[in-house]
């Protein structure tokens, strides 16, 4: 029976690749699922055989260990070279989603404390 590896939602592409060089690398037999049309599921990589499974999700802790410090590293060599991305930035890169993001959150704020307001007193 197929054992799920990796969901695929949210997983940033270089991720997923270097995952799926990684099962390459270890001989492992893997398959791949795709996301469903509706987004119900995200997709995923599944090893084929159960007796692969244990030693590929081994394998992948460690490498998720690795990533972990890779990126927190590559994160704080950013921050310290004043590149790591801010909340202005996003609001530059995207005003109009941004706008819109903080309308709405003015608006569900005034919609829960309305009711406080006006019969609170």
């Amino acid at each position: 029976m197929a054992v799920l590896l990796l969901n695929l939602r949210d997983v940033p592409a270089d991720e997923a690749e270097e995952v799926r060089a990684l099962l390459d690398a270890e001989g492992i037999e893997w398959y791949e699922t795709k996301p469903s049309l509706w987004g119900i599921s995200g997709g995923g990589l599944w090893a084929a055989d159960d007796e692969q499974a244990g030693h590929a999700r081994e394998r992948l802790a460690r490498y998720q260990e690795e990533r972990t410090r890779r990126m927190r590293a590559e994160r704080e060599r950013d921050e310290a070279e004043g590149r790591a991305p801010s909340a202005w930035a996003a609001f530059r890169e995207r005003p109009l989603q941004s706008f819109a993001t903080v309308l709405g959150i003015v608006m569900m704020l005034a919609v829960a404390t309305l009711p406080f307001l006006l019969f609170g007193r």
